[in-house]
C-alpha cells in the first residue's frame, strides 16, 4: 500500500510574485524552487545546510533551502537571485562580483550573492570582519573569499555613493 504523504498549501510570495502551491510537507524549499517553480539558480551542493550553495532570502533573512521545508514558508516572502537584476541590469552586488572577480566557477556565487544582498540590507555600510561574518555560512572553493569580500564592499560603496538603500 502505497503512503499517503501530508500535503500543505503554500501560499507565498516568490521574487515578488504570489505563489499559491500544494505541497508535500517534506518538499525542502529548494526543490520546490527548482522543481515547481523552475528556478534554477538556487543551487544544491552539499544538500545538507553546510555550504550556503542554496542561500535564499526569506522575509530578508539569508536562510539554507536545503534545511527549509517548503510547507514553512506560507505567507513568507522567498527571493531568490533571479529577483536581484531589474530589466536584464545587474543589482549593485551582481555588479560587484562580476567587476571584482567575485565568482571563478560560480556555483557557489548565487549562494553567496544572496547573502550578501541580505547582510547589505541589514548592514549597508559593512566592515571587512562584518562582511566575513555575514559569509561565513558559504563555502567558495575556488577564490580564497579575498575577490568576494572585494565585490561585497564595492557593492556597498556603490551604494552609497548612489544615496540608493537595497
Amino acid at each position: 500500500m502505497a503512503e499517503i504523504k501530508n500535503k500543505t498549501n503554500l501560499s507565498c510570495t516568490v521574487n515578488g510574485r504570489a505563489s499559491d502551491n500544494i505541497v508535500s510537507d517534506s518538499l525542502l524549499l529548494a526543490d520546490f524552487l527548482r522543481e515547481t517553480l523552475g528556478l534554477t539558480g538556487t543551487k544544491i551542493g552539499c544538500d545538507g545546510g553546510e555550504c550556503g550553495c542554496c542561500t535564499v532570502l526569506i522575509d530578508n533573512a539569508p536562510q539554507h533551502a536545503c534545511l527549509t521545508l517548503a510547507a514553512k514558508c506560507n505567507g513568507k516572502a522567498i527571493e531568490t537571485i533571479e529577483s536581484l537584476s531589474e530589466e536584464s541590469r545587474l543589482s549593485a552586488i551582481q555588479r560587484g562580483f562580476n567587476e571584482k572577480l567575485g565568482a571563478q566557477c560560480g556555483f557557489c556565487t548565487p549562494g553567496m550573492v544572496m547573502a550578501a544582498e541580505g547582510l547589505l540590507r541589514t548592514n549597508p555600510d559593512p566592515n571587512e570582519q562584518e562582511i566575513r561574518a555575514g559569509l561565513a555560512s558559504n563555502i567558495c572553493r575556488c577564490t580564497g573569499y579575498v575577490k568576494i569580500i572585494e565585490a561585497v564592499q564595492s557593492a556597498a560603496d556603490e551604494l552609497k555613493m548612489s544615496g540608493q538603500a537595497l
